[in-house]
């Protein structure tokens, strides 16, 4: 291929900004009593990117993103997903929202009583989504595709800690996401198990083109991203 028929960096942040803001927080304060936890806090997610937000502990990353699913309420600012401003929406609306959207926790938080398939399958009976016979099928082929279809019937406690992780991906798939939000998804791993873990994320936004917000405090991890977002005393500082 010749030089001229490649896009330029430029080209490709044209390309980037010409898509749809996904999610915005505009100037979004909270305090926990007397601590302020985010100070002006304003970010942008555009449709279809991978977007990283790095920081040290107690710096406001995961405070920021349970804006996003309406686990918290800015004291002031707005918090705007999909064109819908999120401390607005009644009971009803917000559950609709957080269908589209998918969450990885910092800690595996699968239910140990039960099967592998049984906690993927969860949510999109939880939501009523899909019939048993169709979510079980669906948690099937994504924990295949996560590498773990020889472990649907085991239980968390007898898989390793990066395969619960997997399984909790595959789990935040079920409701095909428009959005999938991690949280430090790989906080207590070896080294090696979180660059697995960051690729399997990494794919799910390349192959099915989902926005990809990950909260990470690991900077190698991070640069593997397009966007990176770095967060200090509840304020972007870079």
């Amino acid at each position: 291929m010749r030089c001229a028929e490649r896009p330029s960096s430029l080209e490709s942040r044209r390309s980037l900004f010409t898509r749809p803001s996904l999610i915005q927080l505009i100037d979004v304060h909270k305090a926990f009593g007397p601590k302020r936890v985010l100070e002006g806090f304003t970010l942008d997610v555009h449709e279809g990117e991978t977007m990283v937000i790095i920081g040290y502990s107690g710096t406001g990353k995961s405070v920021a993103i349970k804006h996003i699913v309406g686990l918290l309420e800015p004291d002031s600012g707005r918090v705007i997903v999909d064109d819908q401003e999120v401390p607005r929406l009644s009971r009803r609306e917000l559950y609709k929202l957080r269908a589209r959207i998918g969450y990885v926790f910092q800690f595996a938080s699968l239910l140990p009583t039960l099967r592998l398939v049984d906690n993927v399958a969860l949510p999109a009976l939880l939501g009523r989504r899909q019939v048993a016979a169709e979510a079980h099928d669906k948690a099937c082929r994504l924990l295949a595709q996560m590498g773990l279809g020889d472990y649907l019937d085991a239980y968390p406690s007898e898989i390793s800690a990066g395969e619960q992780r997997r399984a909790v991906i595959a789990r935040a798939l079920i409701n095909d996401p428009a959005i999938l939000l991690a949280d430090e998804p790989t906080a207590d791993l070896d080294e090696h198990t979180e660059m697995e873990i960051m690729d399997e994320l990494l794919a799910v936004n390349r192959e099915r083109r989902t926005t990809l917000l990950l909260v990470t405090h690991n900077l190698a991890l991070a640069e593997q991203a397009g966007q990176i977002v770095h967060l200090a005393s509840g304020r972007i500082v870079r």
